[in-house]
């Protein structure tokens, strides 16, 4: 066997602090970055604004 072993994955940098991420916790660094990012997604910080929530003024006159 070679001593040589390709990793099933590259790192990539952790979406909250930057540093490299871990094979336990990918795409986070560690169990900390994991949860903050848990804790902005059942918060609602992460929403994606519909139509429905514009005011009337945001529609385009034609």
């Amino acid at each position: 066997m070679s001593a040589d072993i390709t990793p099933l994955r590259p790192r990539h940098a952790c979406p909250e602090c930057r540093r490299p991420s871990a094979r336990a916790t990918y795409p986070f660094c560690s169990p900390r970055c994991k949860a903050v990012d848990l804790n902005r997604w059942l918060s609602g910080s992460y929403v994606i604004p519909s139509p429905a929530d514009e005011g009337p003024g945001s529609e385009e006159q034609n």
